[in-house]
């Protein structure tokens, strides 16, 4: 049974709300209380709020402190998924269950300080529809760096946006949201989807701080199948890569033809040796099948979607106005 996405968001956000925060939790339960709270002391900064918490099936007792959260504050709602569909598949749940004129998302493990949120109001100036706050200094290690940059370049030829850098840490227009209802993928990505609804964007630097509780999620096998996804899932130049790879490869191919014949034809004599032979034929047949890789890939993502497989189904929510 397929649930539709809109649908699946079963609470009613209410009405008058001027900023939600859309936060995606998983084993961070020892984090809410304080994030909460935080985000609460700085509500004369922005007026009225919610706080969407989205529990991505965690193991802890994450879904039990939203509840109790949601128990002492209304303005606290939460919302529980059937199983762990990932932290963006997460945010797309709350995002379109939100109701904010504006919406702000941010990560669970407090890396992401509630006190950073005027420097990102501040950019948020007539002209503007989404801004990033970007850290002013991270260092994950080399190589958890460079996967990092490699994703967000490869985030960057998905979506042609200027901005040099995303994050978790952004602040959009709430009429963004719409891009976001009439999602109905397995696989997600939020910064794709923001670029599709708007091109005016700009990114701030703000302080982020030390992790808190537990690690990091993104290892470096998750950051590189991540960057795979996202370009055939969302751009086709990899297809026109496989073009460009096989026009030239055809080329170099009546070059080595070329220089056969006229070996033959100076020489008096096909060129010789088993080495020359054999490496023309595994070039070749290298090319074919890395080109046949790429169109995999795409025939993949075309099965994926027959599937018609929902990115997220509702367990249970607590807080809010309870749909009929």
């Amino acid at each position: 049974m397929t649930v539709e996405p809109s649908a699946a968001a079963a609470a009613v956000p209410p009405a008058g709300i001027a900023v939600s925060f859309v936060i995606p939790c998983y084993r961070s339960s020892g984090a809410l209380p304080e994030l909460v709270r935080r985000i609460a002391a700085q509500e004369p900064q922005f007026g009225s709020f919610e706080v969407v918490l989205v529990c991505d099936a965690s193991p802890d007792g994450t879904w039990d402190e939203i509840c109790q959260l949601a128990a002492a504050d209304s303005r606290v709602r939460g919302i529980h998924l059937a199983r762990n569909f990932g932290q963006h598949n997460a945010l797309l749940c709350g995002i379109s269950a939100c109701g904010g004129a504006l919406v702000v998302t941010m990560d669970d493990d407090l890396q992401h300080p509630p006190e950073e949120l005027p420097r990102l109001f501040a950019a948020l100036v007539p002209g503007v529809d989404l801004v990033y706050g970007l850290p002013e200094r991270e260092t994950h290690g080399l190589v958890r760096d460079f996967a990092s940059v490699a994703t967000k370049s490869a985030m960057d030829r998905a979506t042609g946006n200027r901005v040099k850098d995303t994050g978790a840490f952004r602040l959009f227009r709430g009429h963004l949201r719409e891009v976001f209802r009439r999602y109905n993928a397995s696989f997600v990505s939020v910064d794709v989807l923001l670029s599709w609804g708007t091109t005016r964007m700009v990114a701030v630097p703000v302080r982020h701080d030390v992790r808190k509780l537990g690690t990091s999620g993104y290892t470096l096998g998750k950051l590189v199948r991540h960057a795979v996804t996202m370009i055939t899932g969302y751009t086709v130049w990899p297809l026109r890569l496989a073009s460009y790879i096989g026009f030239l490869f055809f080329a170099l191919g009546g070059l080595m033809s070329l220089y056969v014949v006229l070996g033959y034809l100076v020489r008096g004599s096909p060129v010789q040796g088993f080495t020359f032979l054999a490496a023309a034929v595994t070039l070749f047949s290298g090319v074919q099948l890395f080109c046949l890789g790429i169109m995999g890939e795409y025939l993949a993502r075309i099965y994926y979607r027959t599937m018609d497989r929902p990115p997220y189904l509702v367990r249970e929510t607590v807080g809010g106005a309870q749909p009929p």
